[in-house]
């Protein structure tokens, strides 16, 4: 009888720890978040629906990268960045933190949704959907005179104010001083680990502030009265794909000793050549 109270008793014990394994994490949670407002770029896609997007902005940007990464809508982030952020991102990349999944997010277009904001304190909002403690942000805005149809470098921004040693909840406000800026810009957050964790969260946020227009830098308007004459440089059509490059749809390239035709306008980077986006070029 004492055999078999010994034999049952551990098998009880057995079984509980494997149900405390399955209930109890043996790692800390992983933090995830972005901007919710003003909102950023995965957080306006991801609202707008990955499957159905509504603006031309994040129907390019899921036909560039796919739906998944809207679905992960809180991890554009690196796991062992710890504070190396410029030394991990190359510029051009900035929005997706250099991670192909979320490549759809650094397309240089003048019309990603954006909220109207004006010089002076705005009250901006990020969403943790799993807050951690003891974390750093800092905030940026991209500085007069950027161009939305240009990448995005880090020598772009300009720094507004960094928050350390915070206790974000899941919403939580800061306010920021904005600086005089007309037109279109980005405000870019860094959430910054720094216990337990090396993860760093990125944001790009396009803001408005109106009283300025953002023209592509190929298509030139020139007026002299009493007529207006405009004048506007297509890209090139035929020639070799390459990185830089505006490309209308219709446009017909070579890449690879292969033809291909445009069928999403677009600006190319380097990991969008023809053979690996078939949603922005057609094999001829």
């Amino acid at each position: 009888m004492k055999s078999r109270s010994r034999l049952a008793l551990a098998s009880l014990s057995a079984t509980t720890a494997v149900v405390l394994a399955f209930i109890v994490p043996t790692t800390p949670a992983i933090a995830h978040g972005t901007m919710s407002d003003p909102a950023s770029r995965v957080y306006t896609c991801k609202n707008e629906g990955p499957e159905t997007p509504k603006s031309d902005a994040c129907k390019a940007a899921v036909a560039a990268g796919g739906t998944q990464a809207y679905y992960d809508w809180n991890e554009v982030s690196l796991l062992e960045a710890g504070g190396r952020h410029r030394q991990l991102i190359p510029d051009g990349k900035l929005c997706s933190a250099g991670r192909d999944k979320y490549r759809g997010l650094d397309l240089q277009r003048a019309d990603w949704p954006a909220k109207r904001v004006s010089p002076g304190s705005l009250t901006v909002t990020y969403h943790a959907s799993a807050p951690h403690s003891n974390s750093n942000f800092e905030f940026y805005i991209t500085r007069d005179g950027w161009n939305p149809t240009q990448p995005l470098r880090w020598s772009d921004l300009v720094h507004l104010q960094t928050f350390n040693g915070q206790n974000p909840s899941t919403f939580t406000n800061w306010t920021l001083n904005l600086p005089n800026r007309s037109g279109r810009h980005i405000l870019y957050s860094i959430w910054q680990r720094v216990v337990g964790s090396n993860e760093a969260f990125y944001t790009c946020s396009d803001v408005d502030f109106g009283g300025g227009t953002t023209n592509p830098p190929t298509t030139t308007t020139t007026t002299q009265p009493p007529t207006t004459t405009t004048t506007t440089t297509q890209p090139p059509v035929g020639g070799t794909w390459a990185a830089g490059t505006t490309y209308s749809i219709g446009n017909r390239v070579t890449y690879g000793g292969v033809n291909y035709e445009c069928q999403l306008a677009h600006t190319a980077i380097a990991g969008w050549e023809p053979p690996n986006t078939p949603a922005l070029w057609r094999r001829l």
